[in-house]
C-alpha cells in the first residue's frame, strides 16, 4: 500500500468549485482508497492505495471528481515519502518562525529552466523563492495576499500546474500521513 497526499487545486475558493470534504472522503473510499482523511477545506486528502502509479491515481481522482461535482479539478499528488523529502529539501531557513509567510508550491512536473530564468527575483523583493525539483519554496514577509510573486508562481507562466500550501499545512499533512 502506498500512502498518498492529494492536493486539489482551486477548490472552495470564493464560493467557487465547492467540494465538501465529507463528500470527497466518501468519493475516495468509493474508489477503493483506504484510511482517507482530509485537512482543512482547501482540498488536502491523505489516503492509502494499492495502485503504484501516481498518474493512474491522478486520472482516477480527476475523472471521479468531474463526474461527481460537475467541474474539473487539477490534482497534484505526492507520496508520503515525497512529501517528507520536500520538507527536508526546504532551501529557505526560518519557515518554522513564520509559517504563514512561507509557501510551498507543489508542481505537476519540474518547471522549464528557460521559463524560470525569465523571472527576475530582484523584481519581487522582499519576496523570495527557490526551486527544488517539483517544488517551489517561497517566503512572503509582507503577506502573500498582495504579492506579485505569488501570482507569477501560482499561474501558468512556468508551464506546469501549481498548487500552494503554507508551511503549517505542509507539516500537518505529513503528520496526517504518518498517523
Amino acid at each position: 500500500m502506498t500512502r498518498y497526499i492529494a492536493l486539489l487545486r482551486g477548490i472552495n475558493v470564493g464560493g467557487k468549485k465547492k467540494v465538501p470534504m465529507a463528500q470527497l472522503r466518501e468519493l475516495m473510499e468509493g474508489l477503493g482508497y483506504t484510511d482517507v482523511a482530509t485537512l482543512l477545506q482547501s482540498g488536502n486528502a491523505v489516503f492509502s492505495s494499492k495502485e503504484k502509479s501516481p498518474a493512474k491515481v491522478i486520472r482516477q481522482l480527476e475523472t471521479a471528481i468531474a463526474k461527481e461535482f460537475g467541474f474539473e479539478v487539477a490534482i497534484i499528488l505526492r507520496t508520503r515519502d515525497e512529501l517528507a523529502a520536500a520538507i527536508q529539501a526546504n532551501p529557505l531557513p526560518g519557515a518554522e518562525d513564520a509559517p504563514s509567510q512561507f509557501l510551498v508550491m507543489f508542481l505537476s512536473d519540474a518547471p522549464d529552466a528557460k521559463r524560470l530564468q525569465e523571472i527576475d527575483p530582484a523584481a519581487y523583493l522582499p519576496d523570495e523563492f527557490r526551486v527544488v525539483g517539483r517544488e517551489i519554496y517561497a517566503r512572503f514577509p509582507n503577506t502573500i495576499r498582495d504579492s506579485k510573486l505569488a501570482t507569477v508562481l501560482g499561474g501558468t507562466r512556468l508551464g506546469v500546474t501549481p498548487t500552494g500550501r503554507n508551511w503549517s499545512t505542509v507539516l500537518k499533512l505529513l503528520e496526517l500521513a504518518d498517523s
